[in-house]
């Protein structure tokens, strides 16, 4: 009993390990790679770069105040159509103190000096249509009163200017904010109450409304050192935007930047175009765009998949693989020229009968790695 026992587990053991051994070998096998060949072919290319940036209005004016206070009612809102004129906000003046001190006493001595000239002057007309004193004594008199009355007025515009912010009031008056020109407000920065300061040589002052055209817009973005030598004033663009799926803008090249900016270690050129706006899309201010520009056209060239070159890791130059058999390949070196990133300008190496070899296929999967790769993805 104890043979039979014996015997039986030898033959487990040599079934097992029969069987391991069938598993390692069939999980390790590689299938043989089967290359596919394609044949170099004739088609135009075109090289391109895409400059990122965004669109924005040709112009903006920014609206600032002529006088410093507080912003007493705001009476438009952002994104309404303005002509020039139109009022968009009101300020209160919060008067200076000392200026108001001395406003107030230049207006009290103008009333006093008036006072004098006009008894001197009412004296000496009595004595002028008697006949005592001369003409030219009078009209001397009668110019001294004129004046101090002159300057009553302006002393007490002077003062009602730096209490109130306007003289008269009006469409002049500097409390009124009013747009300079015909557009759309983009932004009112500030809100009823903000203390608000005008602007000045030493100061910018603060903005209280942006005006722009919308339907005058341009593409600003930014271009490597590069390809910035191959741009030229005048250049088609196609812009897409981010935020419009599909729309496509043409433009045409206007500006580019004759200094470069170092940015992350490149240095980048800002270049502009203008964009043509069509009817059918309103373009916000500001939208992210890229723009493409075609540095390069060839019509009518050899090319091949770029996919299907390889190049000499000592020399770094292209060659491909060209089929002389079945699955046998010999390397043929060639000299490239423009590419469009799909496909490659075959100046020199090929021509359209050879059979290129696809190289970078992907393997097969080993037997076993599947069952992995799916429960891996399971989990």
């Amino acid at each position: 009993m104890k043979k039979v026992l014996k015997w039986v587990g030898i033959v487990i053991l040599v079934l097992g390990a029969l069987w391991a051994a069938a598993f390692f070998v069939k999980s390790n096998s590689k299938s043989a790679i089967t290359y596919d060949t394609q044949k170099p072919f004739i088609s135009n290319i075109e090289k391109k770069t895409v400059a990122t940036g965004k669109v924005v209005p040709e112009d903006e004016i920014e609206i600032k105040p002529q006088i410093s206070g507080i912003i007493e009612k705001i009476y438009l809102e952002e994104g309404v159509k303005v002509k020039a004129g139109d009022l968009i906000a009101r300020i209160k003046v919060v008067p200076n103190e000392q200026a108001l001190n001395q406003s107030r006493g230049r207006v009290r001595n103008a009333e006093l000096a008036l006072n004098n000239t006009k008894i001197e002057y009412e004296r000496n007309k009595a004595l002028f249509d008697k006949g005592v004193i001369s003409s030219q004594d009078f009209n001397t008199l009668q110019l001294q009163f004129n004046q101090a009355e002159q300057e009553l007025k302006n002393a007490r515009a002077d003062y009602q200017i730096i209490r109130i912010g306007s003289a008269g009031g009006g469409s002049t008056a500097n409390t009124d904010i009013r747009a300079t020109v015909e557009g759309t407000i983009l932004e009112i920065p500030v809100e009823e109450g903000d203390q608000v300061i005008q602007s000045n040589n030493f100061n910018d002052g603060t903005t209280i409304a942006s005006i722009a055209d919308l339907s005058k817009m341009i593409f600003e973005g930014k271009v490597d050192e590069g390809e910035v030598g191959k741009l030229k004033v005048g250049m088609p663009l196609k812009v897409s935007l981010g935020a419009i799926e599909g729309a496509e803008l043409d433009a045409k090249l206007k500006f580019v930047a004759p200094k470069g900016v170092e940015e992350t270690g490149a240095v980048q050129f800002k270049i502009e175009g203008d964009v043509e706006i069509k009817d059918d899309i309103f373009i916000r201010a500001g939208y992210s765009a890229n723009a493409s520009l075609v540095l390069e056209k060839k019509d009518s060239v050899l090319v091949i998949p770029e996919a299907l070159l390889q190049f000499d890791k000592k020399t770094d130059k292209p060659y491909v693989e060209l089929a002389k058999g079945d699955q046998k390949f010999e390397r043929k070196d060639i000299e490239i020229g423009i590419s469009d990133g799909v496909n490659v300008e075959v100046v020199s190496g090929l021509t359209e009968s050879d059979e290129v070899k696809v190289w970078n296929k992907t393997e097969p999967v080993k037997i076993g790695e599947e069952e992995d790769g799916d429960e891996e993805t399971e989990e």
